[in-house]
Parts: structure tokens; sequence; C-alpha cells
């Protein structure tokens, strides 16, 4: 394959990738229960959820999600005015807050949650075998390593 050739095979492969990531986020975003709790505030309170501590610094929390810092400052404001999320002082740096999902916060992510995963699950099993999705999950992995070792 000649340069400009694989140079197009690159650039049509992620624009492929980009695309079904975009049209799978607008058909999941339709789910009735983003309607109080949006997607972007769900993936907050979802990984706040995965943490082992249950607390995260507001940086900690930005390598996570697909948000800008400034972005990231404001929806912890409004979730903490919702109820949902909670702030403590770190204990090893007075300086350092942590943040973590209120009781409701996570009674609130596991119900949005469970709804979200089986609209997940319609969507991936109405296009890909099991194998497929599991090649999938192989490219994306090396696709994610690849960056994350530069």
């Amino acid at each position: 394959m000649n340069a400009a050739a694989h140079r197009r095979l690159a650039t049509d492969s992620w624009e492929s990738l980009l695309r079904s990531q975009v049209a799978m986020m607008r058909e999941l975003q339709k789910e009735p229960s983003f309607k109080a709790l949006g997607s972007r505030e769900y993936d907050i309170l979802y990984n706040l959820s995965r943490c082992p501590s249950g607390w995260l610094r507001l940086n900690e929390l930005n390598d996570h999600v697909l948000l800008t810092q400034p972005s990231i400052s404001r929806m912890v404001d409004r979730l903490e005015a919702r109820g949902w999320i909670q702030r403590k002082t770190a204990e090893n740096d007075r300086r350092g807050v942590l943040i973590g999902l209120t009781e409701e916060g996570a009674a609130l992510q596991k119900q949005v949650g469970r709804a979200h995963v089986q609209n997940i699950l319609e969507l991936m099993e109405a296009a890909l075998t099991d194998d497929e999705m599991r090649t999938l999950q192989e490219l994306t992995g090396k696709l994610s390593a690849s960056v994350a070792g530069n």
C-alpha cells in the first residue's frame, strides 16, 4: 500500500471510530433515565462509584472523564448542590479536596447505571457478535495503550 493510501486508511478508520461513538452516544442519551441526569453528570457519578476508597481528587477525576478541568469543576459544583456528591478535606494534605458520592448520589448512579447498561447491551448485541465485541475491545485497548505509551 502506498503512503497516500495508508494515510487515507488511517484517517478513514479514525473517522469511522469517531462517528460510531457519536452515533452510539446520541442513541444512549435518548434514555429516559438521562432526563433528570445528563450523561456527563452520570459519567462523574459512575467514575466516583468505581473508586475503591470512594473518594477522588478533582485532578484524578479529570483523568477519567471526557471533560475539561473547568467544566468538571462547574459540574462538581452543580452535582454537590443537587446533593449527589460531597467534598471533604484530604487528611494528609489540608489544601487538597476529595470528592465522593452521597448516599443519594450512589443510589442514583446505580439506578441510572442499570438502565444504561441494558441499553448498551441492546445496541451492542444488535450490531456485534461476542467475538466481534472482544475484537473491538482488543483494538480500542491497543489504541489506548499506544497513546498512553507516548
